[in-house]
């Protein structure tokens, strides 16, 4: 078979998980780098695409075919992506690997992931990447962070939970399968369906937000904005880390956790 069973993958996964918890930290940190980049990368590939759609739902159908070959790039490449490492939970509760290592993972590879995306906000921006559309990339760019902004803690936890779910079902499923299209094919269904129902991810946060935080600093852009009634004010850092960052992080930790561990129960614990 060109499979692995769901018993096999989620042992692969155990023994990953374990040599992911001890990993140099330089290595843990610039592949992390990387993936926070591939995740940016696929956030301002959707921005361009989607920013000109005036129909929500063909927007959302555009941004959910294009966004899922980040993961697939991280997948492929071996970088370290943080919303996928919270599978690392199997390796714990499989005692391959301790909380500590896994914390530890988490945190760099957290940093890691914003340093990448942010950098990438950063080339979009100061690059002229969002002069598209004479300005009306920029002014997409900042309404979406703008209105990420605005949601509810509840709100933002419930979808960076459903989200995580996708995600790491995505990580699981890349590693159902032994060759490069059964891979590729495996991470991008789950993270296309989280795209399309627009639900929150905290590594693609670190690209959408900063890059409207990065835009409304341009006076051409931020001018633009106010022309079509952006409200501006809402888009700062405190309501970036506070308002969305936090609680969809949390939200993405608590459904990647159930994730792994509903996997480990199902599959990988051993019966007694």
């Amino acid at each position: 078979m060109n499979l692995f069973t769901p018993q096999e993958y989620v042992a692969n996964y155990a023994a990953a998980g374990r040599n992911k918890t001890r990993m140099p930290v330089i290595k843990m940190f610039l592949l992390a780098v990387l993936a926070g980049f591939f995740i940016a990368i696929s956030g301002a590939a959707t921005n361009t695409a989607a920013h000109s759609i005036s129909n929500v739902g063909v927007a959302r159908l555009v941004c959910g075919l294009l966004f899922p070959f980040g993961l697939a790039m991280v997948v492929l490449t071996g970088a370290e992506l943080f919303t996928g490492n919270t599978l690392i939970i199997i390796s714990v509760l499989d005692k391959k690997a301790g909380i500590t290592g896994m914390l530890k993972n988490w945190s760099i590879v957290y940093f890691g992931n914003s340093v990448g995306a942010v950098l990438a906000s950063l080339g979009c921006v100061f690059g002229g990447q969002l002069n598209y559309s004479n300005g009306g990339l920029a002014v997409f760019t900042m309404k979406l962070a703008a209105n990420k902004c605005t949601l509810p803690m509840g709100r933002a936890i419930i979808l960076g939970i459903l989200c995580n779910i996708l995600v790491t079902a995505g990580v699981l499923l890349s590693l159902s399968a032994k060759d490069l299209i059964g891979r590729v094919t495996g991470a991008y269904l789950p993270v296309a369906f989280f795209v399309v129902c627009g639900f929150e991810h905290c590594v693609a946060n670190l690209f959408y937000i900063p890059a409207g935080l990065f835009a409304k600093s341009v006076p051409a852009y931020a001018a633009l904005a106010a022309d079509v009634g952006i409200d501006l004010t809402i888009l700062t850092w405190r309501n970036f880390l506070l308002c969305n960052l936090l609680p969809v992080t949390i939200g993405n930790i608590v459904g990647g956790v159930v994730m792994g561990g509903l996997f480990w129960y199902c599959h990988g614990r051993k019966e007694m």
